[in-house]
């Protein structure tokens, strides 16, 4: 593997301080200098990076990768390949598969598809409870030993508060957080948006902001009483942060993260029964999504994560109640953050490099998270003025699912860099070899 030099670039790292022009220099899979001027070794291949910011490797900690049981509309090597392209060095795959991955041998075969996909690394989450039916805890022990870095029921909430307890508890054991899908389903049951005026005025049954917030106060009053670490996904609404801020006021170990579209799109976004805006939890209301950047902003709401969820075309092409819940996001993340929180003044670089890449490796325990010498080598690379308009039908990803195809955005990975390998790369100039998995820039 010949070593990369990364000339040029604006380097931004909050885990070091780092904002500033400078070089990267990478060899044998780690960051082997940063910062000033670095002439490199004569063999490195070298990338121009001049008017691109170079940061630690993104890492979205919720994705769906469908495979196994669905592999005609997601795979792991696909999904690892649309996660490159969005600048993605690392994700961590939800068990919502079939079969459930609840099981030592399921992580396993999750691990070693990974690794012949060659590509963003992939950390499997384990389920909370066997074939995630909120009954029986899964074995965790096992399943962390064979590489599962947390535990969720995503898509499925852990109803039972008995079991969630239970959770908390053993995953302390294995130093693991217990990711939640906060969802009250007693009263979001035959829901498919939000409840409002909306809802009302399209005739289609509505989900209560209560439903999301019950739970997370359940959570983090059961993180206080285990010391467990619980990790609230995908939050929605204004009181889901402002219970989220208490909790941490109070040290309890509670972290969350939002998604992109919760931070962008409101529930305005399903009026012509777009099924492509059709998730769980639902779109919101305004105020809802500018609590939501203000809890990112102060970091009540520690990360950014896609919640990468592909779907079969036929699948959303249904009436709006019966279609799945969810998108596809890792193409997008980036350039949603860049173009509705960025340029709109409410975060800077600094802060979306943190909660998309320093906080999650922080967090989950997970390597890379930085530029310091000696770090694994995953970096990205990025144009932060790019303007380019989304057109789903070239992503990588098998899925289409997306709300913001034909938009205009700003914002674009140029190179992604994993273990010291370009993964994914689009229009920087270089000198030498590379190894690069090619795909559509």
């Amino acid at each position: 593997m010949k070593p990369i030099l990364l000339k040029g670039g604006t380097l931004v790292d909050p885990s070091q301080g780092l904002n500033g022009v400078g070089d990267v220099l990478i060899a044998d899979g780690v960051v082997n200098g940063v910062g000033g001027t670095i002439e490199g070794p004569k063999e490195a291949d070298v990338i121009d990076c001049a008017g691109l910011i170079v940061s630690p490797g993104f890492i979205d900690v919720h994705c769906h990768l469908r495979e196994p049981g669905r592999e005609d509309v997601e795979t792991i090597a696909t999904g690892a390949r649309a996660a490159a392209a969005g600048g993605f060095t690392a994700v961590c795959a939800m068990p919502n598969t079939d079969p459930v991955t609840d099981n030592q041998a399921a992580v396993g075969f999750i691990v070693r598809q990974a690794q012949r996909a060659e590509s963003a690394r992939v950390y499997p989450i384990g389920a909370i409870s066997v074939g995630q039916e909120g009954k029986a805890l899964a074995e965790f022990g096992e399943m962390v030993g064979a590489g599962a870095v947390a535990v969720s029921d995503d898509g499925k909430p852990v109803a039972s508060a008995q079991l969630m307890r239970t959770a908390l508890e053993y995953a302390r054991t294995f130093k693991i957080p217990v990711i939640d899908h906060c969802e009250e389903p007693t009263l979001s049951v035959g829901g498919s948006m939000n409840e409002g005026i909306v809802s009302a005025q399209l005739g289609l049954k509505g989900i209560p902001a209560e439903a999301e917030e019950i739970m997370v106060i359940r959570d983090i009053l059961l993180a206080r009483l285990t010391g467990g670490h619980v990790h609230l996904a995908h939050m929605s609404t204004k009181g889901s942060v402002e219970l989220i801020r208490w909790g941490k006021e109070r040290g309890i170990r509670v972290t969350a993260e939002v998604c992109p579209h919760h931070l962008s799109l409101t529930e305005e976004s399903v009026r012509g029964y777009n099924t492509n805006a059709k998730m769980n939890p639902p779109l919101r209301t305004a105020k809802d999504v500018e609590a939501l950047r203000v809890g990112v902003k102060d970091g009540t709401i520690d990360l950014i994560a896609t919640d990468h969820a592909p779907h079969h075309y036929d699948e959303k092409e249904r009436e709006f109640a019966d279609a799945p819940n969810g998108i596809v996001g890792l193409e997008t993340a980036l350039a949603v953050i860049v173009t509705n929180l960025v340029e709109t003044g409410h975060l800077t670089f600094s802060d979306l490099v943190d909660r998309m890449a320093c906080g999650p490796a922080r967090i989950f325990g997970l390597p890379g998270g930085s530029l310091k010498r000696g770090a694994a080598a995953d970096v990205t690379v990025f144009d932060p003025k790019a303007r380019w308009k989304v057109d789903a039908s070239r992503f990588v990803s098998k899925g289409r699912n997306s709300p913001y195809d034909g938009m205009t955005l700003v914002g674009r990975a140029a190179c992604t860099i994993v273990a010291g390998s370009v993964v994914y790369r689009s229009g920087i100039p270089a000198r030498g070899r590379e190894k690069v998995n090619r795909t559509r820039g």
